[in-house]
């Protein structure tokens, strides 16, 4: 116990990183947010009428996006879920460049009475990766 005591900043750090870890995942559970691979992605999409929200900066979606994906920054997209209305009781798949901006996206959906949402896991570069439909 008096290495905790003498190390108390060390653990503080401790807690922190771990706190930083498990923050997104947590924050997926809460809010019913799923991820879903780029197989289950063209699943939801063609057999469950799913859309694929990109929530890159404009400039990104310009230089290569999901085929059929609708834009709507991440900065932007509380203010525009009405976009979304006729999207509400389908499946709709947040997609970013990494997966990263994604979580925080499909949370606001959430929160917006969106049903079903999910995260394309690995993004726009894992959908590329698996050579999948981009446009430009």
């Amino acid at each position: 116990m008096e290495f905790v005591v003498n190390n108390w900043y060390l653990f503080l750090a401790l807690f922190v990183v771990l706190a930083m870890l498990f923050a997104g995942p947590i924050t997926q559970m809460i809010h019913n947010v799923k991820s879903v691979n780029n197989a289950e992605a063209v699943r939801l999409m063609n057999h469950e009428a799913g859309t694929i929200v990109d929530v890159c900066e404009p400039r990104e979606y310009q230089s290569g996006h999901i085929l059929n994906a609708v834009n709507i920054p991440l900065s932007a997209l509380a203010a525009r879920t009405k976009e979304l209305e006729k999207h509400k009781s389908k499946p709709v798949i947040v997609s970013c460049q990494s997966g990263n901006r994604s979580v925080r996206a499909a949370v606001i959906l959430r929160k917006h009475g969106f049903a079903s949402v999910y995260t394309l896991s690995g993004g726009n570069l894992a959908w590329q990766r698996d050579n999948l439909p981009m446009e430009k």
